[in-house]
């Protein structure tokens, strides 16, 4: 077993993640077998309970575990599916401890952060690596071909965070376990360059490097960040003052799609130093898939067409809140060569109560909405901004724009449509109104109100597809039921289903049972569609999620032509 370890220096955020991910898909190419982890030193057991104003969004793994959003990027990167045990957290390594501790485990031990800890860390890490992620179901030790697989993971925060320590430690102590020839460290650093003076300083990597060997850690490769392309002499100092050889200090600058992140990888030669440094027996080049990956970044940079879709939700301050919806975008617009123009629309801003507020705002933001050529309102909690999502749904269904509404934006299409086709005034979720005389939305009889943590309806789950003659259902491949992720505490009232069906609104899609609604679609309709479950959870860059490419074929009026040619994209 191979270990990469992949920290952070100067400031968070710096990009680990598509570097972790992109070292990955270049191991990946190379042959191997990869699996990911990613160490999050927060107390919190899993990211389930953040507002997406803390972390980004929620990310949702098959067995329903509720991660950080970089396992997301790990399983688009890499086309695998990973666990919950691939995100390790703080409080998950201190619950695995004291209930050992409880249990007796450690009886008449004085239990410490060394060693009990430190190695649990390092157990947990050398057990969930051998965990098979890839479709074949081998497991990484034994499914290579005459190689040692790759075990890859991120580390986290930046070198120097006090709740990080515990972590840095374990893995100090682990480069011994793992031995020299299985264990790389990869740094990612940043290299500013301030306006005042335009010079690109090196001080921070330097500073940063220091800490990370006072702390027992001697980085193999320096990975800097900036934003534009560094220069060799800055390249050189780096190398001098870090103590590292220069093919040992990759660049990576600000590019114009995270696609092109592994090909500027492996121009700097980093599957020749992987091949001596870790003794891999691979190939110095390129394979087939890193081929892909380039012919996909070039035809990505190429694009001419547009197609704008508004996204309508409440978390669009920070693009991250909705990564993977962005990404699952865009992956469709790629696949029909158009560019993603998409435009964040505050939900609470097409409210009528913004309108005497502040004019100006709720103007422009239904202009916005007006202008676009589709309409996604995605999942959400709470009942901020439902009644802007719930105008925007209904500028689409009255307007015959292309419309798809995710897990909440599916209960709200259907509140919409009880209101204005079938005159409920006061239908409603009961998750905001728990009194309404029409819940067309209720809550699961499992739903635990006592806890938040992992109680909701998570993981994979199979949808049965009732009828043939489903749009839904061919761009899926006409397959008779699909498996997709959820994540919700409510769901459409099964009893009031006929209501809708009768006036149009059919629900084309169950579960096993037939008690849960699962996809609705609008008779008469270019595209409307909503779907209980997060489509965007399982697409990926060459094999886009089949609603979102629905919804950027109406948008782009290429559906039917696309349903006529049997669900085959055009020739490019």
């Amino acid at each position: 077993m191979k270990y990469i370890l992949v920290t952070g220096g100067v400031i968070s955020g710096i990009g680990k993640g598509i570097i972790a991910s992109s070292i990955g898909t270049i191991l990946k190419s190379c042959g191997l077998h990869v699996t990911a982890i990613k160490i999050d030193p927060y107390i919190n057991i899993d990211a389930g309970t953040f507002s997406p104003y803390e972390h980004g969004e929620v990310f949702v793994l098959n067995d329903g575990g509720e991660v950080d959003l970089d396992l997301g990027n790990y399983e688009r990167f890499l086309d695998i599916n990973l666990y919950k045990d691939n995100n390790i957290t703080t409080g998950k390594i201190y619950q695995h401890v004291i209930n050992k501790e409880r249990h007796g485990d450690y009886l008449g031990k004085t239990v410490q952060v060394v060693p009990h800890i430190t190695d649990a860390v390092q157990e947990w890490v050398m057990n969930q690596a051998k965990v098979p992620v890839d479709d074949d179901r081998k497991e990484p030790q034994i499914c290579v071909i005459e190689a040692n697989p790759s075990f890859l993971f991120q580390l986290g925060g930046t070198i120097g965070d006090i709740e990080g320590m515990p972590f840095v430690e374990a893995f100090r102590q682990f480069q011994f376990k793992a031995k020299r020839e299985n264990f790389c460290n990869i740094h990612v650093s940043l290299v500013p360059q301030p306006n005042a003076t335009g010079e690109q300083k090196t001080k921070p990597t330097q500073n940063s490097v220091r800490a990370l060997r006072g702390l027992g850690l001697s980085p193999d490769l320096i990975v800097c960040r900036s934003a534009k392309p560094i220069e060799m002499a800055v390249k050189e100092k780096i190398s001098m003052f870090c103590h590292v050889e220069p093919e040992q200090v990759i660049f990576i600058h600000d590019v114009s799609s995270t696609y092109r992140v592994p090909i500027l990888l492996e121009e700097q030669g980093i599957i020749k130093y992987f091949k001596q440094r870790l003794n891999l027996p691979i190939d110095d080049q390129p394979s087939d898939l890193l081929m892909k990956w380039k012919k996909m970044a070039d035809r990505y940079e190429r694009l001419l067409k547009v197609c704008s879709i508004a996204l309508v939700g409440k978390y669009t301050k920070l693009s991250d809140c909705y990564a993977s919806v962005f990404k699952a975008l865009e992956h469709s617009a790629l696949a029909i060569n158009h560019k993603l123009d998409l435009m964040y629309i505050d939900s609470t801003e097409l409210e009528r109560s913004t309108e005497a507020e502040n004019s100006v705002k709720y103007h422009q933001a239904w202009h916005k909405l007006c202008k676009a050529d589709g309409i996604l309102v995605p999942g959400g909690f709470g009942i901020r901004g439902t009644e802007g999502k719930l105008q925007a749904i209904s500028w689409a269904r009255t307007k015959k724009k292309p419309f798809l509404g995710v897990c909440l934006g599916m209960q709200l299409a259907v509140v919409e449509f009880a209101r204005n086709c079938l005159n409920w005034k006061d239908a409603n979720s009961t998750e905001f109104d728990p009194d309404t005389k029409n819940p067309v939305v209720i809550d699961m009889p499992e739903h635990n109100p006592g806890d938040m943590g992992g109680t909701m309806r998570l993981g994979k789950r199979r949808t049965v597809f009732k009828t043939q003659n489903s749009v839904l259902r061919k761009l899926y491949g006409d397959e008779v039921f699909v498996e997709e992720r959820h994540r919700h505490r409510y769901e459409v009232n099964p009893e009031l289903t006929h209501c809708f069906e009768e006036k149009g609104l059919k629900f084309v899609g169950h579960d096993t049972e037939g008690n849960r609604m699962e996809i609705i679609e609008l008779e008469n309709h270019p595209y409307f569609v909503g779907v209980q479950f997060h489509p965007e959870f399982s697409s990926r860059p060459m094999k886009p999620s089949p609603p979102y490419l629905g919804l950027l074929l109406a948008a782009t009026g290429t559906l039917n032509a696309y349903l006529q040619r049997g669900c085959k994209l055009s020739p490019r």
